[in-house]
C-alpha cells in the first residue's frame, strides 16, 4: 500500500526559494525544511544577531506548524545550525522561550556559512496529531 505525501505551505512562513517544500507530512510524520530568521513580509533576514534570527526561525516553523494543525508540543527533533557556537547559549535562551517541557531531541553544529549570510537555521521532524507523553518507564 502506498503512504501519501502532502506538501505543507503557508505564505506566513518565508516563500520558499529554492527546490524544496516548507514541510512534508509521510503518514503522521512533518519533516520541516531549516528555517532561517527571515521576514516573511519583506523576505529579508531580520536585524539583531543571532538572538533575532533564532526567534523568527521559529516564529516562522510554528506558523508551519499551525498549517498542519499543530504546535511545538509536536515537535519531537530539532536540528540547529549556527554559524557561531558560541552563540549557542544566547540561542538556547530564545529556544526554551519555544520548548518548555517535553523538549524534542536535538542536535547543534557550527558551520561554515548558511543561505543569505544567516547566522541560525533549525530544522524539525514533527509528529502530527494528539501527543501523549508518558514515564519513561512505561514499556514502549
Amino acid at each position: 500500500m502506498a503512504m501519501t505525501r502532502v506538501l505543507v505551505y503557508t505564505p506566513k512562513s518565508p516563500v520558499r526559494l529554492g527546490i524544496y517544500s516548507q514541510a512534508v507530512v509521510v503518514d503522521r510524520t512533518m519533516y520541516i525544511s531549516g528555517q532561517l530568521g527571515m521576514d516573511p513580509a519583506t523576505g529579508q533576514l531580520v536585524s539583531g544577531g543571532t538572538s533575532q534570527e533564532a526567534k523568527q526561525a521559529l516564529i516562522n516553523m510554528g506558523e508551519i506548524l499551525k498549517a498542519a494543525n499543530c504546535d511545538y508540543d509536536n515537535v519531537v527533533k530539532t536540528t540547529v545550525l549556527l554559524t557561531d557556537i558560541n552563540e549557542f547559549n544566547c540561542f538556547n535562551e530564545v529556544y526554551k522561550q519555544y520548548f518548555r517541557s517535553n523538549f524534542p531531541a536535538r542536535a547543534a553544529y557550527q558551520v561554515a556559512a548558511l543561505p543569505r549570510g544567516g547566522r541560525v537555521e533549525i530544522e524539525a521532524v514533527a509528529v502530527l496529531g494528539p501527543i501523549m507523553n508518558a514515564p519513561l518507564d512505561q514499556k514502549l
